[in-house]
Parts: C-alpha cells; sequence; structure tokens
C-alpha cells in the first residue's frame, strides 16, 4: 500500500484472418519467448519487452491467468480501485479478449473457453466472496463514451447524455449514474451483455463490428464486518472496504482512408482520435520521472477523466495492449507497440 507500483503491460497478438491469409499478407510480428517480442519487416526491425505476450495460440484462460487478471480481482477485494484496460487499433481483438465472441446473448450463450477476461474475472470473484465467508455487496455499473457524451447502458429507455462532474473527495464522477446490485454470474452476465447490445458499434473497412464508443463497465466491491464489536459502533466507524474493478473496453484507433469511413462514421473515428490521442499524451507525461512532470492535462477528454485515478492515481492497473501480425497493419502495430512501452515507466500509488 502507497508504494510505487508499475502499470503491468501484456501484449496479445491475435492470428492472421482468413481474408489477410487470402491476400498473402505476412506475419511481422513474432513472440521470442520471455515477455519479448519482435518485428521483422523490410526498414522495420524492432523488439520490445512485455510483462508477459500471448501470440495467435494463446488460449482465453492463458490470457486470465498469465495477464495478473486474478491478482486484479483479489485486490479489489481488498479495497484497491483496480483498472484494466484493452488498448490497440481496430480489428485486432480488444473487445473478443475482454468478453469473447460478439454473437453471444442470454439464449446464445458463448462456449465456455472462449469467454473472456470479464466473464472469467466475474467467475472468480463470487468464488472469491463465497470462500471468504465475507458479507459482500456487489453492484455494477455501465456507461460508453460516444462523441465525447456519456451515455448509461443499464439504464433503461433511449440512451440520454450523463453529465461528469468532480468533487474534492470523489474526483470525476459520472451524475445519476444506474448502479444495478447482483449476487450470481448470470446476473452480472446479463447485465454485461444487455448493456453491450445498447453499445454502438458499425462496420467498415477493417471490421464489421467496429466498436464506436468506449465502453467502461465498473463493478463495486463493499464488503462489511459480519458483527463488528459494540466498542466499534460506539466509535462511529464502520469497518468496511471500497474496491472497484473497472473494465475499460477502448474504441479502436483507425485511419479513415483505410476503413474507408464518411460521414457520420469520419466524425465517429475523429472523436475517437481525438480521446485516444489525449489518452496518450497523459500517458507519456506519466511516464517521465515524478519530479520532471509538467501537468498532467486529465481535462483533455472525459476518458482522462474518468481514467485519472487508475493512472496517475492511487489505482492498480494492466493494460492489454492487442496488436495484429499482419504486414498491412505494420504502423498501427508499432504506434501500440511504442504507446504500451512507454505505459510501462507510468508508476501510481495505490
Amino acid at each position: 500500500e502507497g508504494r510505487e507500483t508499475r502499470l503491468r503491460v501484456v501484449l496479445r497478438v491475435r492470428p492472421l484472418t482468413c481474408t489477410e491469409t487470402r491476400r498473402g499478407d505476412q506475419r511481422v510480428v513474432h513472440s521470442l519467448g520471455d515477455g519479448a517480442v519482435h518485428v521483422s519487416a523490410a526498414r522495420h526491425d524492432a523488439t520490445f519487452g512485455f510483462s508477459a505476450v500471448f501470440d495467435a495460440g494463446a488460449s482465453q484462460e492463458a490470457v486470465f491467468e498469465g495477464s495478473g487478471m486474478r491478482q486484479l480481482v483479489e485486490l479489489a477485494m481488498d479495497g484497491f480501485s483496480c483498472t484494466v484496460f484493452a488498448f490497440g487499433q481496430t480489428g485486432s481483438g480488444k473487445t473478443y479478449t475482454l468478453m469473447g465472441p460478439l454473437a453471444q446473448s442470454d439464449t446464445q450463450p458463448a462456449s465456455p473457453a472462449l469467454l473472456g477476461l470479464m466473464q472469467r474475472s466475474f467467475t472468480c470473484l463470487l468464488e472469491q466472496s463465497r470462500s471468504r465467508g465475507s458479507d459482500l455487496a456487489l453492484s455494477a455499473s455501465y456507461l460508453e463514451i460516444y462523441n465525447e457524451q456519456i451515455r448509461d447502458l443499464l439504464s433503461p429507455g433511449p440512451p440520454c447524455s450523463l453529465p461528469l462532474r468532480w468533487s474534492k473527495t470523489r474526483g470525476f464522477y459520472v451524475e445519476n449514474q444506474l448502479s444495478v446490485e447482483f449476487e450470481s454470474l448470470e446476473a452480472i452476465v446479463s447485465l454485461l451483455l444487455q448493456g453491450s447490445q445498447r453499445r454502438r458499434t458499425s462496420a467498415h473497412a477493417l471490421n464489421r463490428h467496429s466498436s464506436r464508443s468506449h465502453a467502461l463497465l465498473t463493478i463495486h466491491v463493499r464488503s462489511r464486518a459480519h458483527h463488528p464489536p459494540t466498542w466499534v459502533l460506539q466509535a462511529g466507524a464502520c469497518p468496511s472496504k471500497q474496491g472497484t474493478l473497472c473494465f475499460v473496453d477502448l474504441a479502436g484507433s483507425e485511419r479513415v482512408k483505410e476503413t474507408g469511413s464518411s460521414g457520420e462514421l469520419s466524425l465517429e473515428a475523429n472523436s475517437i482520435n481525438r480521446s485516444l490521442l489525449a489518452l496518450g499524451h497523459c500517458i507519456s507525461l506519466l511516464a517521465k520521472p515524478r519530479g520532471k512532470r509538467a501537468h498532467i492535462p486529465y481535462r483533455d477528454s472525459k476518458l482522462t477523466r474518468l481514467l485519472a485515478r487508475s493512472l496517475g492515481g492511487s489505482g492498480i492497473t494492466l493494460m492489454v495492449a492487442c496488436v495484429s501480425p499482419s504486414s498491412r497493419c505494420l504502423s498501427e502495430t508499432l504506434s501500440t507497440l511504442h504507446y504500451a512501452s512507454r505505459a510501462r515507466r507510468v508508476t501510481t500509488r495505490p
């Protein structure tokens, strides 16, 4: 507690898609083992190091166990504020890593082997809470940032924009956000799928189901002591811990000329790229030694305001960088790898 903790950064390289193979794309990203990855293409030869690298053959379970996600769930139960965010080019496998296949619904669940970090974390959280026997209150809130508007994905009715406020005690928070209590795996998975179906997605040249918004699902873990001794009650202290586990599915960075977007799609892309740029700017400033840091511009976008605590403050953060191994995606892949390497130097004090 209070010790400087580095951001944990892991890399996932997805397999080449059928389209890429048919087109004759080359694999330019190769895992060297032991957290190192090598990019080799014409005029490019670079090696990057991460906490872990998962290549095309890695299962969803291997990513869960090897990324440190289980520890993150346990830390949230101990009262820490924990965040995992998936980052990378559009179509690089972020939503799949977090949630599993897109075609799942309440009536058509995904095969257990394909479930993503979110569902595996929920299972782990509920198992832990039963084994600890503590009186845990679990609730979830789910929102998206679409064209710089914050929308609640759980409240019924057409999505309306919610205001983002700041207070000394809470930092940045979303006003009137719905928080739903849950006790079973079915209940939280149902909330996740219900919210995801309301999220803005559309098709373009690089991705049939491109996320057009950043989505943040937060699990609030409140533990209450069973029967506090009388003196504790008289002292007016309520011995409770409050942790959070936040999953952030960032919309993919994209180059408009490659996705063939125009009109509304191109406006969305500009808004997505602007907020990712603001996030990148905050991360590169946070990566500098504490003494040399300028002011960190969290206020530049709604996304950076909502991630301010987990990035630069008192949180514990896991970043899953997702890349395509295809030669055609080389420039975006290199930019994700440079971004992720920089993030490894960021420290927080949980």
